[in-house]
């Protein structure tokens, strides 16, 4: 799965560029996405806060639909219930390039990055009076949390992507940047985490990054690679912070306020700024297109092994018909849920499997407890697993249900290389995402370097 080969790269809004330059008789006017205006440089404390915003608020318009869409429906829980093309190709892993969802994504990804870079290389320099060095450190650590994690969201959907970090302000300041392998972007991860970790203040902050939010993102980056000591000393660094807890019960951390001691990440959203996944969810008759539908099978598991997370299924009745839908994002009205990116359950569960792994004095023990207290939360008996596959497969399943409707499943299944057990999905090229045609027809460079499997 990793990509070794090497390509060159133009950022996917210059892809975007090419669109409209084909599209728009005036020529002279047209500007890539993500390209900084000069009405937008960051000069001062304002601005440079209203740059952070904007970061975040790249993140919210990648985890609103398209990337939680791309890690949960090619896995086993929930189907398509619709007739659009582009989600019915995610659902059926028969994705193609030209797939929206998958260029969305990608393209978003992308900006949030090139937010990050901006900041990262103008704030430090700021003079203005106002912006001391503590609240530059602070905001410049933000933005370095923002790029390791839209990095990571890259590298465990495509593989090795190219590695932009410089802001894009023209066309020619994408040329020349080759693409990287898996390793080299999880390596820029990796120093993007140390890096905003040196910044961050402690804190409880849970809708902006700590430090505590790059050490918990650091946990999962080193369980994708297989670092197991390291996986377990960062989940163990959150979890002793008495900043987080697991709350009970288990719906009680998606309910209002939001904001609860489980979350140690999640993007806000407003009525004004809403997180538009919901109607994905919700039947019509409460207003939504029920385009993703819980299984037969995911419903039967989450009632008889579920425990209490049983209350992320919902029914209504409409004349002669009960739907039951998905209610993780439960306020329609108001459009305003989260998106959940790191629990304290994860950290939990991330450290349950780099025990299990280790073949050490706390392994199994050690794996059960914190196996068992998301167990617990759930209101369920603890594990019966004892040998090391046992432990390894309980903690799969737990993850399974925890994080149901979360971005977890599709990625937790390729990590472990288990989509072909669980999914039938033998060939192993399909486990990674195409790079968006837009982008491999905008950089004649770039053409016959697309992910093996994919035109």
């Amino acid at each position: 799965m990793i990509m070794n080969k090497l390509t060159n790269y133009i950022k996917p809004i210059l892809a975007a560029f090419v669109i409209v330059l084909f599209s728009c008789d005036d020529l002279l006017d047209t500007q890539p996405y993500q390209q900084l205006p000069d009405s937008g440089a960051i000069t001062d404390a304002t601005s440079a806060n209203a740059a952070l915003f904007g970061a975040y608020s790249q993140l919210q318009n990648y985890y609103s639909l398209n990337y939680p869409t791309l890690g949960l429906l090619p896995a086993e829980n929930v189907r398509f219930n619709g007739t659009l093309n582009q989600f019915l190709q995610v659902d059926q892993n028969a994705l193609t390039s030209d797939n929206v969802i998958i260029t969305g994504a990608w393209t978003t990804i992308y900006q949030a990055i090139n937010s990050a870079n901006t900041i990262i290389e103008t704030v430090p320099s700021l003079t203005d009076p106002v912006l001391t060095t503590v609240e530059k450190n602070k905001i410049t650590g933000e933005a370095y949390f923002i790029r390791a994690l839209a990095y990571f969201d890259l590298g465990r959907g495509w593989g090795g992507v190219p590695l932009v970090l410089s802001p894009t302000r023209s066309i020619a300041d994408s040329k020349g940047i080759r693409r990287s392998t898996l390793d080299q972007t999880y390596d820029q991860v990796l120093a993007d985490l140390i890096k905003a970790a040196e910044l961050l203040p402690e804190a409880a902050t849970r809708n902006r990054a700590v430090k505590k939010t790059a050490q918990a993102l650091r946990a999962r980056l080193h369980l994708y690679r297989e670092q197991w000591a390291d996986a377990e000393a960062y989940a163990t660094s959150v979890i002793s912070s008495t900043n987080y807890t697991l709350v009970s019960p288990y719906k009680s951390f998606s309910t209002a306020p939001f904001l609860s001691q489980e979350s140690v990440f999640e993007l806000t959203f407003s009525n004004s700024d809403p997180n538009t996944i919901w109607n994905n969810w919700f039947p019509s008759t409460l207003g939504g297109q029920y385009n993703f539908q819980p299984t037969a099978d995911f419903i039967a598991k989450l009632n008889t092994q579920g425990g209490n997370r049983t209350s992320l299924l919902a029914t209504v009745t409409s004349g002669a018909t009960t739907f039951t839908y998905g209610n993780l994002y439960s306020r329609s009205g108001l459009r305003d849920d989260p998106a959940y990116i790191l629990r304290i359950a994860e950290l939990y569960l991330i450290r349950a499997e780099a025990r299990a792994q280790q073949d050490k004095v706390l392994g199994l023990d050690g794996a059960a407890a914190d196996l068992n207290a998301v167990r617990t939360r759930a209101g369920l008996a603890g594990s019966t697993a004892v040998t090391k596959a046992e432990a390894l497969q309980a903690i799969e399943d737990e993850n399974n249900l925890e994080f149901a409707f979360e971005a977890h499943r599709w990625f937790d299944l390729v990590r472990t290389k288990r989509a072909d057990d669980v999914l039938g999905i033998t060939d192993t090229r399909k486990w990674l995402f195409p790079i968006p045609f837009v982008d491999i027809g905008a950089d004649v460079d770039l053409t016959g370097d697309q992910n093996p499997g994919y035109n």
